[in-house]
């Protein structure tokens, strides 16, 4: 009983968090309390609760309204990202369980090469060819997600290869194509949607970093990375400009790790057992 309810705060913890965070990027498409990159210089600067709910920054913005439409343009980005990676990764993995031999050696040589490349040294190699921006950011976060979902499902497929259930449909004559769409993908389901969940935070981090780095999506557009990057100069004077920022990221990421922690022991039926 302890254990369970341990799992089940877990689980309530992850979800209220990612909800809260799902419901402020939401929001911020139709209200944010002013709009985010309208200027007020006579304004800035100001802390919380003195200007606005949570203060202003150097150019007099709101930053509670920077904030929300940060959460947005992070979590669409991270959305996007993973579910590309997640797609591509999947089929990839299954695939090569599939084939194995020197199909499978090949595809998971391959993946190895790729995520030996971080996303940040992908992003840069890919703004140098064709600009910075979200579609940068997407394609680099995405490229180092593929070799993740890749390795993971093509170890777990090739166990369930060995299952007694997938042995009879091959020797009913089932094409490996077919078992594959009808047996194996639906039993990994439960594996993909805890590693989405825990990936997802991840995606985050990364964009932050991009976005830090010059990477992601360009001025004007708010993003949690480039607060932290313009709060640099101003940290002594406007400590909250750098804490907020990184509070939302840390909030985020914890959310979605412990969500997918939750899920994982839902799903599982050892740990359920």
């Amino acid at each position: 009983m302890r254990r369970f309810n341990r799992r089940g705060v877990i689980l309530l913890t992850g979800a209220t968090i990612t909800g809260a965070l799902l419901a402020i990027a939401l929001l911020s498409l139709v209200w944010t309390p002013q709009v985010p990159t309208k200027m007020h210089i006579v304004a800035k600067l100001k802390p919380p609760l003195v200007q606005g709910l949570l203060g202003t920054d150097h150019f007099g913005r709101d930053i509670l309204s920077l904030l929300m439409v940060g959460a947005w343009n992070s979590l669409s980005t991270a959305v996007m990202a993973v579910a590309i990676g997640a797609t591509i990764g999947t089929l990839v993995g299954i695939f090569a369980a599939a084939q194995r031999g020197i199909v499978e050696a090949l595809l998971m040589r391959l993946c190895d090469i790729t995520f030996a490349l971080p996303p940040i040294l992908s992003a840069m190699m890919l703004g140098a060819f064709i600009g910075s921006g979200r579609f940068t950011a997407i394609l680099a976060i995405a490229t180092f997600m593929v070799p993740v979902f890749a390795r993971l499902t093509c170890a777990a497929a090739l166990q369930l290869w060995a299952r007694d259930f997938v042995l009879a449909a091959e020797s009913l004559g089932r094409s490996r194509g077919g078992i594959t769409f009808t047996h194996i993908l639906p039993n990994l389901t439960n594996l993909i949607i805890v590693q989405v969940s825990i990936q997802l935070g991840l995606a985050i981090l990364t964009e932050a970093g991009l976005s830090f780095l010059g990477l992601g999506m360009p001025p004007p557009a708010p993003t949690w990375g480039r607060m932290l990057w313009e709060s640099q100069t101003y940290l002594s004077a406007a400590p909250w400009l750098a804490i907020l920022p990184g509070l939302a990221i840390a909030l985020a990421v914890l959310g979605f790790n412990l969500l997918g922690d939750g899920l994982r022991d839902l799903l599982d039926p050892k740990l359920r057992r």
